[in-house]
């Protein structure tokens, strides 16, 4: 089993390397990794090792017991696994199809994102979802916002290795521009809008690293909990052409 574990760990940091050298997101590594993870836990060795029949078997639980981006996520991974650490055909690509749903994204309101600001208490995730609705943009590219990332002067928002990992220019409207600034004064981190700390000032001013996502994520959750909105909250497309007027005492 030592000798297993050690082939393991081998192939594994190896997937991890390939991974990064293809120049794949933080995100798609973190899923293509777990896809090899979730895999050899169920066997308790090697993926190498496994027969098509094992795969199959393995691909009917997945389906029954995840959602079917999972399970294509899982699919993916693997299949990259195979061909660039393993450099085996995929013979078995046929085992799992996962079926294109086209969805809808709910869209708020303006009505709807006002109330969700004027619900959130803390003036770091009141800003985070002024910023985010007001521009249009993903939780990872508000998250990864920097200070000099601003641009007062032009009115504009450089956003860094978006979907695609492309750069892009984001028209900044004049009310999110100052509710940055409020919060930016009350830190003064060098680097981040949106340290990953909470505390004495101080202690923010320090912080390594962004906000966690997933305390983002939960705060969004609350407060849409909270305005009894039913629908699944995201940014509205390319920014609202009025941004809400709820924070201009922030």
């Amino acid at each position: 089993m030592a000798t297993e574990q050690a082939r393991f760990d081998k192939l594994y940091h190896c997937h991890l390397r390939t991974l990064k050298l293809r120049g794949l997101s933080d995100n798609t590594i973190d899923s293509y990794a777990r896809a090899v993870r979730r895999v050899s836990s169920r066997f308790d060795c090697c993926p190498d090792q496994l027969t098509a029949e094992q795969l199959e078997g393995y691909f009917a639980d997945l389906v029954d017991s995840h959602s079917l981006s999972t399970v294509k996520i899982d699919r993916n991974g693997l299949q990259f696994f195979w061909q660039y650490v393993l450099k085996i055909d995929w013979q078995w690509l046929n085992i799992i199809k996962v079926p294109k749903v086209q969805t809808l994204p709910d869209i708020l309101t303006l009505n709807e994102v006002e109330r969700l600001i004027l619900a959130t208490r803390q003036l770091r995730y009141r800003v985070f979802l002024l910023t985010t609705y007001s521009m249009g943009l993903r939780l990872s590219e508000t998250l990864s916002l920097q200070v000099g990332d601003i641009d007062g002067q032009r009115k504009q928002v450089h956003i860094r290795r978006g979907k695609g990992h492309k750069d892009r220019f984001v028209p900044l409207p004049d009310l999110t521009y100052h509710a940055l600034q409020s919060l930016w004064r009350k830190h003064r981190h060098p680097c981040w809008l949106f340290p990953n700390a909470s505390g004495s000032m101080e202690e923010v001013a320090k912080a390594t690293s962004h906000m966690d996502a997933g305390s983002a994520q939960a705060a969004m959750k609350a407060v849409v909990a909270q305005c009894g909105i039913k629908k699944k909250s995201r940014p509205i497309p390319g920014g609202t052409a009025s941004p809400p007027t709820c924070l201009s005492k922030a």
